[in-house]
């Protein structure tokens, strides 16, 4: 093979690797913005003060949660801003995934950028940086029961 050919071969190698990667879009929350498990998990237990609660991966597994789909695929976005039409823009609104780590979650961000350009002001992620199992269900907190 040619000086040209290995060129392009390495250039047909980059595109297909970051295709096939699906490069996510940069953290589109603050640390503001996240919610803290523990804190949620006690306004569940005594049912005072729980947010909206919104699913938008693959399984709603907190009591009260709103199973909105997964927003990484454009069915999921939809489902979420019809879930979303009967919620005031200024509401406590918690969103979760938990699917894996939030570096390579595909459903957060989809779900957050739904949320700003709904004009939604006081919205919130539930902060799963790892997943719902090691952030949520090994903390003993509440979860639906199957």
């Amino acid at each position: 093979m040619n000086f040209k050919g290995k060129w392009f071969s390495l250039l047909l190698l980059i595109l297909i690797t970051q295709v096939g990667c699906g490069q996510l879009k940069p953290q589109n929350w603050t640390a503001d913005q996240l919610e803290d498990p523990a804190r949620l998990a006690e306004k569940i237990r005594q049912n005072r003060n729980v947010p909206i609660l919104i699913n938008v991966g693959p399984s709603a597994l907190i009591p009260g949660s709103i199973d909105a789909g997964t927003a990484g695929h454009s069915s999921g976005v939809k489902k979420l801003s019809e879930v979303l039409k009967s919620v005031k823009k200024d509401a406590d609104i918690v969103i979760y995934c938990g699917c894996c780590p939030f570096a390579n979650c595909p459903n957060v961000r989809p779900a957050i950028d739904v949320l700003k350009s709904g004009g939604y002001t006081n919205y919130h992620l539930l902060n799963l940086p790892q997943n719902i199992y090691a952030d949520w269900i090994s903390k003993g907190y509440p979860t639906v029961k199957k």
